[in-house]
């Protein structure tokens, strides 16, 4: 009995740049938060956009200062970190563990080892972010086992040329796109 959009994953942290988070949501909105002051005292100093490079360092430094003391809980999440800025496109995966790497195609959550094997048989390098979006909208659905499962609200953000360098949500019309074709992919499949 959650009303849509209670529970969101995907946040904004800058103009430029956002995160989704998968395990324990208060940690991941106190990670956000650290995110989002890191980005806006970064701007203040330097007057420039913090690079999503340096954006993932400091994140994943506060995600690992957690591990090294008694008295402090790690958090109990992971998130992806993507974002544009002079360099391109970038994205960031922090572990738990406050280790970040840099991925062209990343997954996190339950279902992260089978969406990873459908990630690799896609050619990202050749796709624009209109067909990225509909293929990941397949995986979540393909890896979503309505049996073991909970019911899931499908939230998707981009940041990419078409959203001129700005992280901002799917639009409605292509994220219903995107739902159509992955379900009926799942019903294909259901059908053989």
């Amino acid at each position: 009995m959650m009303l849509p959009g209670s529970n969101r994953r995907i946040h904004a942290v800058h103009r430029h740049s956002g995160m989704a988070v998968a395990g324990l949501a208060a940690d991941g909105r106190q990670i956000v938060a650290r995110a989002k002051s890191e980005a806006n005292n970064y701007e203040s100093v330097y007057g420039e956009p913090i690079p999503v490079k340096e954006l993932a360092e400091r994140v994943a430094s506060y995600v690992h200062l957690c591990t090294l003391y008694w008295w402090l809980r790690p958090f109990g999440c992971g998130i992806i970190l993507g974002g544009y800025d002079r360099d391109g496109p970038q994205l960031y995966m922090v572990e738990p563990s406050g280790i970040s790497y840099k991925y062209f195609g990343a997954a996190i959550g339950k279902g992260k080892q089978a969406a990873k094997t459908e990630i690799e048989k896609l050619k990202l390098s050749e796709m624009t972010c209109r067909e990225g979006v509909i293929e990941v909208a397949k995986i979540i659905y393909k890896v979503h086992d309505e049996a073991k499962d909970k019911a899931f609200e499908l939230e998707m953000s981009w940041v990419c040329d078409e959203s001129k360098q700005q992280h901002q949500k799917v639009p409605d019309d292509l994220l219903e796109e995107a739902k159509v074709a992955a379900r009926a992919e799942l019903e294909e499949m259901d059908a053989d």
